[in-house]
């Protein structure tokens, strides 16, 4: 049998950043799936950093954690989520990642004595990352997102490794430019010229788009795809229309109504395999998402909201998501409700905001500033008995308030925030130590998957159905062991341990005295499945879905 030529599809944006480039990658990705290919995809990001590690939640939205610990772009998270794959450290790249290899190369001599130069020699770099990545999924069909938009500088190289591919195996590649349409208000007519403009500017980079994705409030019409096709060279059943939708998980559908997949197939001359049975299953879940009977309430207690006048709810997407796919798994509308932890905190909080909800989750964090509203919102889940999930940090909080206010410890504290408190509860981890005092900071923390063992008889346990799990982690700081004897002797049960015992996974109260108080020290959401929800997060819901009974 004649071994398949490796495919490469190439997803740019145009016109504005956030146009929803990721959500096609991964659309493109589970339709191709769907029609029996095996799919990977993999994200360009146009920064100098050399990971999303050290990126800032509200600028770049959430950091998500791959299985072998790589910091990488919330995209990552929607690409695993959608194609229901596990990616690597070889699916992510930036600009600071690439530039900074060729620089080691070049210090080892690697090139033999040549002028390194930013062409060919970053195009090339890309491009064995691009084929790496494809051979380590052994992967038929590649979906590739450039970041950014095009028309920027920072994106140039990668557009021109792009059009190197292309010339060098036209059959193979093809792109999809994801651009906007607007609608302004005082005009009332959808507008193609932005879109036409972008396409120029990608033109003169010596790319032309196989397809459009057009996004735009409403759906395209006729009109306007004819004028598209016209200006910009594009047959008239490759633009695709992407109109706002309620859910993401409609975008698959809708593009397979304008025959997407078939489409993309034929431009690469592959043959169709027939629609398998995750497609049904994909369409069963999409259904489901607009039919829940009646709705959750949760409350999301965090810090990394506010962007200006903005939320920016990314910052947390892949909590969002889960909680979104429990509730509907139990045939519930999850209703999210943001609250800034800055607002709980001072003398006088206004802590009665939080009887309207069923459950509250305090997500992960860094540093000291809404420390003390976090704690006042955990104080009051404890103490009224609202179901409460801790992530991380929302974890290490919950220890803190627990030997506050049950032991009697009003000074317990972590080292990140009070190093000088008598009793640190949350200390640095041991491993951590040597890069703190060398500032080492930069993808240095406790990363990725690492084995746990849960209690018989906890929340934990019954929610897993097993006893051993493997969880997603990235954290500095630990529950401090000389505390954990008078913690359990108070009631709190640390239901999963590292597989030695010296590190606490997962902290809970025991059913008996709350209906659901349960943290972990690793993220679930990072392993939850719009297919396969997390079970954690399904126990959670479950327990706000009794509380909102009564």
């Amino acid at each position: 049998m004649k071994k398949l030529n490796r495919k490469y599809i190439f997803i740019v944006g145009g016109v504005i950043s956030g146009v929803g480039k990721g959500i096609t990658v991964s659309s493109i990705g589970k339709i191709l799936q769907s029609h029996g290919y095996r799919v990977s995809a993999m994200k360009i990001d146009p920064y100098v950093n050399v990971d999303a590690g050290t990126m800032n939640p509200t600028e770049h939205g959430e950091v998500f954690v791959l299985e072998d610990g790589d910091e990488t772009d919330q995209d990552l998270g929607n690409y695993e989520r959608f194609m229901g794959e596990p990616l690597s450290r070889d699916s992510y790249m930036t600009t600071g990642r690439v530039y900074l290899s060729v620089i080691q190369k070049e210090r080892a001599l690697a090139y033999k004595g040549k002028c390194v130069q930013v062409v060919p020699h970053i195009p090339y770099e890309v491009m064995e990352r691009i084929e790496r990545a494809g051979d380590k999924t052994n992967a038929e069909i590649v979906v590739i997102e450039v970041g950014g938009t095009v028309g920027e500088y920072e994106n140039v190289v990668f557009l021109e490794t792009a059009r190197m591919m292309k010339i060098k195996n036209p059959d193979d590649v093809l792109f999809v430019m994801v651009s906007y349409l607007p609608t302004p208000a005082k005009v009332g007519e959808m507008k193609t010229k932005p879109t036409q403009h972008a396409v120029r500017a990608l033109n003169s980079t010596g790319i032309q788009p196989d397809f459009i994705v057009a996004r735009s409030d409403t759906p395209l019409d006729s009109k306007r795809k004819e004028k598209l096709a016209l200006f910009c060279n594009i047959l008239p059943e490759n633009i695709i229309s992407a109109p706002d939708v309620e859910s993401v998980y409609d975008v698959p559908g809708n593009f397979e109504h304008d025959h997407l997949g078939e489409n993309i197939l034929k431009k690469l001359k592959l043959k169709g395999r027939g629609k398998n049975a995750t497609w049904s299953a994909w369409e069963s879940f999409a259904r489901k998402a607009h039919n829940g009977k009646g709705e959750v309430k949760i409350a999301i207690v965090g810090k990394y909201f506010d962007t200006g006048d903005f939320v920016l709810s990314d910052s947390y997407l892949s909590v969002i998501e889960s909680i979104k796919y429990s509730a509907i798994h139990l045939g519930k509308k999850a209703k999210l409700f943001w609250l800034n932890a800055g607002d709980f905190e001072g003398k006088n909080p206004p802590i009665s905001k939080l009887k309207q909800f069923d459950g509250i989750l305090v997500p992960g964090g860094f540093g000291s500033r809404g420390i003390g509203g976090k704690l006042a919102v955990i104080k009051y889940a404890r103490e009224h008995k609202v179901p409460y999930f801790g992530l991380c940090y929302g974890m290490q909080l919950a220890v803190i308030e627990f030997a506050r206010n049950v032991l009697g410890l009003k000074d317990a504290n972590t080292r990140e925030v009070d190093p000088s408190s008598k009793n640190l509860v949350i200390d640095l981890m041991e491993s951590q130590k040597e890069n703190i005092q060398k500032a080492k900071m930069g993808n240095t923390m406790r990363l990725g998957t690492y084995p746990a063992h849960l209690k018989k008889g906890t929340i934990a346990r019954t929610s897993y159905g097993k006893d051993k799990i493997g969880e997603r982690h990235r954290h500095r700081f630990e529950v401090n062991n000389e505390y954990i004897p008078a913690l359990e002797k108070g009631g709190l049960v640390f239901s999963g341990t590292s597989p030695d015992g010296l590190l606490m996974e997962i902290a809970e109260l025991p059913t008996k005295i709350h209906p659901f108080f349960l943290g972990t020290q690793f993220h679930p959401e990072f392993q939850s499945r719009p297919l396969n929800p997390h079970p954690l997060f399904t126990a959670f819901v479950k327990a706000a879905i009794k509380h909102s009974k009564g």
